[in-house]
């Protein structure tokens, strides 16, 4: 455990492990010393001998001193480490969330990598800055007097250091029920905050339809049962510190019979005898506290070994190679893809947008239109075949330059709870207030923050709740506006908008897309007749592919779709002049 507690320091503290290991050994070893010296101390005070005793003291105040001046330097090199480790480890998450495949997320609650970057990130300051001197100093300190006690009398000596292993595996078996039910009460956990949120975030829907107070049976359910796992957990844990104490006292007893069997065979005296005693109280009173701790050992351990599993979740590969990026265009060449691998989305896709070209992708739901565009964006990295944009291999581009000529707009918008000015700065973080304004304008985002109590400044709430679904779509745009980036990727969601929304976002996407690159999943009639190319997608294969009028004229699978969403939308279907 403390392995790969030590192996989370940032890189810039990773020089004060040493000290900090070296600084808890050090007190450590002095704290053996001192109750080793016990013993010639009292043996002298017994035997009258003053100017011995006071010689013997004296080494042992020395050895007192030695104590408090490393216990001084590792209280203060472990906290040191801890504060810097809760910014280090959680940039390190973040860092590592974001260079994981967007397929990761899709089986993790937000409860769960928030308890994470909180919760866990915070047990394992206090790992650094408190448990671990005393999990070291607990091994050490009954090791060091076990091994000077080879000096007294060797029977004692071999009585504590046969006792010392025997007392860690029965404090590692307590521990197993402890583990378990530990991970039972964090998934309990994980699955109540996911509850909590989604309670928070879905209120419109819950009033609704009654699922309120005791209707809402999800999240009580998730409560109730995070009670009992919290319970079960600490259930677990007495027997378990039960039975290690009722061994460290056994072991006390164990070497007290020892002591008393050398007094009355007369090889040690009382004096010596009874000095002994009070060493092997010593001895014991480490592995005491380790057991008195070790709930906060386990509980710890288990935060570190998530951190770690995170760390060991692959990302995708990243290139460090200086790229230039030529023509905007975007190539998939034989492209094959499965967010399972068992199951392909996509097979054999092969097509080329040409620079300053639109290409509209259609087909019916499910067929892959939406993975073609985060393949691009790489979002996940193909099973084989090839993406280019920019005509380079997005895997040979480092993140920063492929996403810095790619605008996206997606069906999902996510506004942060931030304000509205700083929502849209998100496409370009040094952008000036007046062109945050210009592209707000553009996109009709002005229309939306003359109502708002604090205009720009109005803070949108999570997820952009103050919002309606048309008006974070806006925002998006204007996202994509202030980028300016020559290839935009946009996957239309004027679907579910009111006619007055939809008429804005459509003229906000062609702000976007005016001499740009553009591919686009497409839902709009209009905006599949004007593509310059058409793609039609089913079962993850192009099936079809050409101008809206070429693939009217072949009467195929696109004829029979275009149909059909022009009765839908009530216009009149004029296959020659489009």
């Amino acid at each position: 455990m403390i392995g790969k507690l030590l192996g989370l320091v940032p890189d810039e503290f990773t020089p004060l492990t040493p000290k900090l290991l070296a600084a808890i050994i050090a007190q450590a070893l002095s704290q053996a010393a001192a109750y080793l010296l016990l013993v010639p101390t009292l043996e002298a005070l017994f035997d009258g001998d003053t100017g011995r005793a006071w010689t013997w003291t004296l080494l042992m105040l020395l050895a007192v001193a030695a104590v408090a001046i490393f216990g001084y330097l590792q209280a203060a090199l472990g906290l040191r480490i801890a504060v810097g480790m809760q910014r280090g480890l959680q940039t390190r998450i973040g860092d590592h969330l974001n260079a994981l495949p967007l397929g990761w997320f899709e089986t993790r609650s937000a409860g769960t990598l928030s308890r994470m970057a909180v919760e866990n990130v915070r047990e394992i300051q206090g790992a650094v800055a408190y448990l671990v001197a005393k999990v070291l100093s607990g091994m050490v300190v009954p090791l060091g007097v076990a091994v000077g006690m080879l000096f007294i009398d060797w029977r004692i000596a071999l009585t504590m250091l046969l006792s010392a292993p025997v007392l860690f595996l029965v404090n590692g078996l307590a521990g197993r029920a402890y583990a378990r039910a530990d991970a039972q009460a964090h998934a309990a956990a994980n699955d109540a905050d996911a509850r909590v949120v989604e309670f928070a975030q879905s209120q419109t829907v819950l009033r609704a339809f009654g699922a309120v107070g005791a209707g809402n049976r999800a999240l009580d359910g998730a409560l109730r049962r995070q009670r009992a796992a919290t319970s079960r957990m600490v259930f677990m844990s007495v027997p378990g510190l039960i039975v290690f104490s009722l061994f460290v006292q056994a072991v006390f007893l164990v070497l007290a019979y020892v002591v008393v069997v050398r007094v009355t065979d007369g090889d040690i005296s009382a004096a010596a005898a009874v000095a002994l005693i009070a060493v092997g109280s010593r001895f014991i009173e480490p592995l005491n506290q380790t057991a008195l701790l070790g709930n906060g050992l386990r509980a710890a351990a288990a935060a570190v070994n998530r951190v770690t599993d995170l760390f060991a979740e692959p990302t995708l590969p990243e290139s460090t190679a200086t790229v230039t990026p030529g023509a905007p265009t975007v190539v998939f060449d034989k492209v094959s893809f499965g967010y399972d691998p068992a199951e392909p989305v996509l097979s054999d896709i092969t097509f080329r947008v040409p620079a300053g070209t639109t290409t509209a992708i259609v087909g019916p739901s499910g067929a892959g239109k939406t993975t073609v565009l985060r393949l691009a964006a790489r979002f996940y990295d193909v099973d084989s075949g090839s993406v280019a944009v920019g005509e380079h291999d997005v895997r040979e581009q480092p993140s920063s330059t492929l996403l810095d000529q790619l605008s996206l707009v997606f069906q999902n918008v996510y506004l942060f709870n931030r304000s509205v000015a700083e929502n849209i700065r998100i496409g370009n973080p040094d952008a000036t207030r007046d062109q945050v304004w210009r592209a707000a304008t553009a996109a009709r985002v002005d229309e939306i923050v003359q109502r708002l109590p604090d205009g720009m400044d109005t803070a949108v709430g999570e997820g952009g709740a103050a919002l309606s679904g048309g008006e974070r779509q806006r925002v998006s745009i204007a996202r994509a506006l202030l980028k300016d980036a020559p290839i935009v990727l946009l996957d239309e969601a004027t679907s579910a908008l009111d006619p007055h929304s939809e008429a804005v976002v459509v003229r906000g996407v062609h702000e976007v897309t005016k001499g740009k690159t553009v591919i686009v999943v497409a839902h709009r009639l209009a905006t599949i007749a004007h593509a310059d190319q058409i793609l039609f997608v089913d079962g993850g294969r192009i099936v079809e592919r050409g101008t809206h009028a070429e693939l009217l004229e072949l009467g195929g699978r696109y004829a029979d779709f275009w149909n059909e969403r022009s009765r839908a939308a009530g216009w009149r279907l004029e296959p020659a002049a489009v």
